[in-house]
């Protein structure tokens, strides 16, 4: 059976993923997927660097505004929207376009492994319970630090505020004896294995630009208005959008304890680290094509006839 196409366009935060999809989109009748697991909640605009209705040029794009900002959202609900999505996208003779940097979102997209669903058996629910029970009375810590005994494979890439994905991960590895990021022997390298045809972009540059672009960036989102969406986040409460980076380095300002200067060099060096990170996790992990387009922008003619040539195939 012939498999969907899908073209991925995959790097670091502030390398140009959101440019290079509308101008593929704009070539090939392609709409837009957002693989980034922070654009989907409403009202966080500024710090999820969310793309603008004037930046879009009309290009459909989705996974964008499906969540309230006090609402969890996991790689299952990701792969299961996203899903959806390709095939009404392909039904229309249009061309599926994921875009974003959240490794384990893609990753389980293009691979069909478990995540784990709303069905449950008994054994599952009980096991969560436990877990759950363990996180109230040691703490998210603790519950992270377990995780990383047993599968730090799998820690490393868990925040250890998403108590959901570490219980998860815990629970992966308690039933398999394996990763919840390794299942069924799988080899994420091998793009054959993918349920889809899958081009797979990938975005980079040299490190020190890369990191001029990215405190540049957020200057800019400063002022834009990044230390008022912060403020709304923090006034939610525990909520797993608090994760973002942009957003959890402000609390200590509000709370009086750090002036407002060091939060926001905290931002640029956390946005660094996490730039770093997932260059690291798809260079690792992926077998991803990659351009440079800062440095080279005549490039993207490259890109667009590779395209063309695997659309043919």
């Amino acid at each position: 059976m012939k498999k969907t196409k899908v073209l991925v366009i995959v790097g670091p935060t502030a390398v140009g993923k959101t440019a290079l999809s509308i101008e593929l989109a704009k070539e090939f009748s392609g709409e837009i997927i957002s693989g980034d697991s922070l654009q989907v909640y409403k009202k966080l605009d500024i710090g999820t660097a969310k793309v603008t209705e004037e930046e879009a040029e009309g290009i459909p794009h989705y996974l964008i505004d499906v969540k309230e900002p006090n609402e969890n959202y996991s790689a299952y609900e990701f792969k299961t929207s996203a899903e959806e999505k390709i095939a009404e996208i392909t039904s229309r003779s249009g061309l599926p376009i994921v875009a974003g940097g959240t490794g384990m979102y893609i990753q389980s997209l293009l691979f069909d492994f478990q995540l784990g669903s709303n069905e449950e058996d008994t054994e599952a629910r009980l096991t969560r319970e436990k877990w759950e029970e363990f996180a109230s009375t040691e703490g998210k810590e603790s519950l992270w630090n377990h995780l990383n005994k047993i599968d730090p494979l799998a820690a490393k890439s868990i925040h250890m505020n998403n108590e959901k994905r570490v219980i998860r991960g815990i629970e992966v590895f308690e039933k398999t004896g394996t990763s919840i990021l390794n299942q069924q022997g799988i080899d994420f390298k091998d793009l054959s294995q993918s349920q889809y045809d899958v081009k797979l972009i990938g975005l980079e540059t040299d490190r020190p630009v890369l990191y001029d672009r990215i405190n540049q960036r957020v200057d800019m989102m400063m002022e834009q208005g990044l230390l008022e969406e912060a403020r709304y986040v923090y006034e939610l409460g525990e909520v797993q959008a608090m994760q973002g980076i942009g957003y959890k380095e402000f609390f200590p300002f509000f709370r009086g304890d750090l002036e407002m200067s060091s939060c926001v060099e905290l931002v640029k060096q956390h946005s660094r680290q996490y730039a770093k990170r997932q260059l690291t996790w798809f260079k690792n992990r992926m077998s991803v094509e990659w351009y440079d387009m800062i440095k080279e922008p005549s490039i993207k003619e490259d890109i667009i006839k590779d395209v063309t040539k695997w659309l043919e195939e």
